[in-house]
């Protein structure tokens, strides 16, 4: 039997097709002593019965609702018995060598509390993600993301937060956190839980080597933008340590009343509105969470905001992420703002 003993969690929700193309691949790279959970979110397209037929070996759990990404992981986790918990994407199809590539890490010396592999697209030719960015106004994107995967390959690195397209973290860790958060539901759950494992003290990082082949498409629906609002909202007050959050107020009134606008223009104002709701009703429960997760912080809040960014250099983010003026300006305010932490 290998070790570590490697759990697999991929969650579906109408993923028949996708399943068909990233089970056979992954299973082909799984070892003796490892196991697949399918956790499947209610599908109606007969995604848990190809499941067991493309892979007799995996384990179903049918939640009976669409219970969101989140809770759905949870779920997986819950039922995982290996050294290592690894969440895939139903549509990210593992290349060769990816199972080795992707345990290393946890023996390696490398030190990190958890990793992604290396996501791409387009046939391996073009990087969906080589790490998680996390700009200090809790807006989040995938690194890279559009570039062509250079020539020469990508070094392992540490990263701002590891993304769930194909996240890998001790089990035992990951119950330390306390995965997921489940009101979540979708959006957002990764860079939470990331930031979570660095207040505890962990480092997060990329082993490029285990590389999976993602069929991403950005464009989801309108509700994506009420799901990554609130739940932007949601993280930082869980996970800002009280010193950050002070500095960075009025830089998060700015925001808030430049995305209005931006929701305003771009026809998804209502969506934005509904966060604001959502987020409301959250406060008395999002306090509870803060005041636990703060009394766990092992690291500063100056070493918390180091792993954070002042430019907007995603292509997602349009004229912003090219705008010399505001760069500055952001770059002025983030510099005050680590000189004032310090090491608080």
């Amino acid at each position: 039997m290998a070790w570590p003993r490697v759990s697999v969690v991929v969650v579906t929700h109408d993923s028949r097709e996708a399943i068909a193309r990233t089970l056979p691949a992954l299973a082909g790279e799984l070892e003796p002593g490892d196991e697949l959970i399918v956790v499947d979110n209610d599908s109606a397209d007969g995604t848990p019965a190809a499941a067991l037929e493309l892979v007799p070996t995996a384990r179903v759990i049918e939640t009976g609702a669409n219970a969101g990404f989140a809770a759905a992981c949870n779920a997986g986790a819950d039922a995982a018995s290996g050294d290592l918990l690894v969440l895939l994407n139903p549509d990210a199809v593992p290349q060769p060598g990816w199972r080795e590539a992707i345990a290393r890490p946890l023996g390696d010396g490398s030190g990190w509390a958890a990793w992604m592999g290396l996501v791409t697209e387009d046939g391996g030719r073009v990087v969906n993600t080589r790490g998680g960015v996390v700009h200090f106004t809790g807006i989040a994107w995938a690194g890279d993301a559009g570039r062509p995967v250079p020539a020469g390959g990508i070094a392992a690195a540490e990263v701002s937060f590891a993304s769930g397209a194909c996240l890998a973290i001790p089990l035992e860790r990951w119950r330390e956190v306390g995965g997921m958060p489940e009101p979540f539901f979708l959006y957002h759950e990764d860079v939470d839980l990331s930031l979570r494992v660095r207040l505890a003290g962990g480092r997060l990082g990329i082993a490029p080597a285990a590389r999976v082949d993602h069929d991403y498409e950005f464009a989801k629906g309108p509700a994506k933008w009420r799901y990554l609002e609130r739940n932007r909202w949601a993280t930082i007050l869980r996970t800002y340590p009280l010193p950050l959050l002070i500095l960075l107020a009025p830089a998060l009134l700015a925001t808030e009343l430049a995305l209005v606008a931006i929701a305003l223009a771009g026809g998804w104002a209502r969506q934005k509105a509904l966060a604001a709701v959502d987020l409301l009703g959250w406060l008395p429960r999002l306090a509870r969470e803060r005041r636990a997760i703060q009394a766990s912080r092992a690291i500063s809040a100056g070493e918390f905001a180091r792993r954070l960014t002042p430019d907007l250099d995603s292509a997602y983010l349009g004229r912003a992420a090219d705008s010399r003026p505001l760069r500055f300006v952001l770059r002025a305010y983030w510099s005050a703002v680590l000189a004032l932490l310090g090491s608080r």
